[in-house]
C-alpha cells in the first residue's frame, strides 16, 4: 500500500504553486525528498502541460531519482482552479501527485492510477465532502498499488 495523503481547499496563485503544494504533501509524508516539488515544476517547464490529463486534473510527478523515497500518492483539491496553459483541459482543480523510489514502481503506480481514473476516481474525489472522504476514495482506488 502506498503512502496516501490528501489536502483540501488548497490555495495557489498559479500552477507552479499548485504543483509545489501537491508535491510538498508527499515530502511532508516522508515519501519524497526535499527537492521533489521543484523537480515536479521542472517537468512542466521543460515538457509543457502534458500532465493535465483530463478536464481539470493534473498528474504531478518527477523521475524516481529526483526524490522518490517510497511509493506515495496524494490528492490536492484546490479552492480555486489554476491555468496550466493546456489547450483543452484547463483550468485544473484536482492534482494527483505521486512518487516512487524506482522505475518499476513508477510504471506500476502509473498503471494503477490510470485504471482508477478510468473507473471514475476524479469524480469521486471531487464529490468527497472533505479530506477523510478523499483519503477513503484514494485508498479504495489503489488497493494493490
Amino acid at each position: 500500500m502506498p503512502v496516501v495523503v490528501t489536502t483540501d481547499a488548497v490555495t495557489a496563485a498559479d500552477w507552479r504553486e499548485a504543483v509545489r503544494k501537491a508535491a510538498a504533501a508527499l515530502v511532508d509524508a516522508g515519501a519524497a525528498g526535499e527537492g521533489y516539488p521543484d523537480a515536479c515544476v521542472r517537468v512542466v517547464e521543460e515538457n509543457g502541460p502534458y500532465i493535465v490529463l483530463t478536464k481539470g486534473l493534473a498528474l504531478v510527478h518527477a523521475r524516481p531519482e529526483e526524490g522518490g523515497l517510497a511509493v506515495g500518492v496524494g490528492v490536492t483539491r484546490l479552492a480555486t482552479p489554476v491555468e496550466f496553459g493546456h489547450p483543452d483541459n484547463d483550468p485544473v482543480d484536482l492534482l494527483l501527485a505521486f512518487c516512487t523510489p524506482d522505475p518499476d514502481a513508477h510504471v506500476g503506480t502509473l498503471a494503477a492510477l490510470a485504471r482508477a481514473l478510468s473507473d471514475g476516481l476524479a469524480d469521486r474525489l471531487r464529490a468527497a465532502s472533505g479530506q477523510e472522504e478523499m483519503t477513503h476514495a484514494l485508498k479504495e482506488a489503489l488497493p494493490d498499488a
